[in-house]
């Protein structure tokens, strides 16, 4: 929708916009509200020549009214109903625009009582829009499409953001989505804080669980993979990454964590209570939990499944998440497994390396 104060500007910027928009492959059926087809009369008063005759512009326009409009003159009233008598000029009078400049003006002066329209005005046709509409109190034109098939309409907005740029508008006129575009800026604009803000949430919950900044990374390092197998999943089936693939990515943020829990959680374990080394705790930790995550992932697979396959009314909304799920966990089990050892054991090191403790102080001389 293109915004701005004024309308010649529109008559000028929008064919050339919707010129650009019809050479966009990724959308279709362009069209504009932008009608300037409209007919419309223009009679332009003589001032000065209506004033030596005594006649104001109130006259002509209500000279006007009476011929075209509907002015109601008075009212019959009987026993039981009502009439209106409106005054309007015979249609076999007016049957075109020449018989307008025939409309005949009282005047004021006593040299003539009445004087043709023609005499003190020009009649002129012209063009005007047919309809004029708003945003925000200024006057507003729509620019419609349809996504041809196939294409994304994340595609669609940066060629018509393009195509916008190329013509060059003035400051005056501001060009914003309405509708489904508008909806899905608003939810990319969002999503990225959304995840921002898991990934936060995640972080200092696993940090005051294991009392430690450094254990919640090798956690955290498994959803990069997820997210990865998520777009690859997305990727294989022609599906581009959209709202509800989002969400399918955010929800792996909780899914897929756990199996870097199950393993980090035991090899503390088996370092503070029983007095392992680092390598010993995280491959044993590796050994007796890789069957429960194997569970809890096919579990997770499988409940995703139907959302997969589902079909009917709505479908197309669950195949994507279905698929961000089952691509992300499927990914991230075969990787997670080998690396979440491997980080573990890298921040173990670099832990170890900054945490020295600081030689003790000298001891002081003895008083001679």
């Amino acid at each position: 929708m293109l915004r701005g104060p004024s309308k010649q500007d529109f008559d000028k910027y929008v064919p050339q916009i919707v010129d650009r928009m019809k050479q966009i492959t990724s959308i279709s059926d362009v069209a504009s509200d932008l009608n300037n087809e409209g007919l419309t009369i223009n009679v332009e008063v003589n001032r000065q020549l209506a004033a030596r005759y005594g006649i104001t512009p109130a006259t002509i326009d209500n000279a006007l009214y009476d011929a075209l409009g509907q002015r109601i003159v008075t009212t019959i009233f009987n026993q039981s109903t009502q009439y209106r008598v409106i005054l309007v000029a015979k249609r076999d009078r007016l049957p075109d625009l020449q018989s307008l400049r025939s409309l005949y003006l009282p005047t004021q002066t006593g040299s003539t009582g009445e004087v043709p329209l023609s005499a003190v005005a020009e009649i002129k046709t012209g063009t005007t829009p047919l309809v004029v509409s708003h945003l925000a109190q200024f006057p507003a034109v729509t620019l419609s499409f349809n996504l041809t098939e196939g294409a994304s309409l994340s595609t669609a907005v940066d060629e018509i953001n393009a195509a916008i740029q190329a013509v060059h508008l003035p400051p005056s006129i501001t060009a914003t989505f309405q509708g489904a575009a508008q909806a899905f800026e608003d939810s990319l604009s969002s999503e990225v804080f959304l995840l921002i803000a898991a990934l936060v949430a995640v972080y200092i919950v696993l940090g005051v669980l294991y009392e430690s900044f450094i254990h919640p990374v090798p956690i955290l390092s498994t959803l990069p993979s997820a997210g990865i197998g998520a777009l690859l999943a997305l990727m294989i089936d022609g599906k581009d990454l959209d709202v509800i693939g989002i969400i399918g990515i955010v929800l792996l943020i909780g899914i897929v964590k756990k199996n870097a829990i199950m393993i980090v959680d035991f090899a503390l374990d088996a370092e503070r209570e029983h007095g392992k080394p680092p390598e010993e705790a995280i491959f044993e930790a590796s050994l007796l939990r890789f069957r429960p995550i194997l569970m809890t992932t096919f579990a997770a697979m499988l409940g995703a499944l139907p959302m997969l396959l589902g079909s009917g009314t709505g479908s197309e909304l669950r195949q994507p998440l279905g698929l961000a799920i089952i691509g992300g966990l499927a990914l991230s089990q075969i990787l997670t497994l080998f690396t979440t050892p491997v980080i573990y054991l890298a921040f173990d090191r670099l832990t170890r390396r900054f945490s020295r403790r600081r030689p003790s102080d000298p001891p002081a001389a003895s008083p001679t």
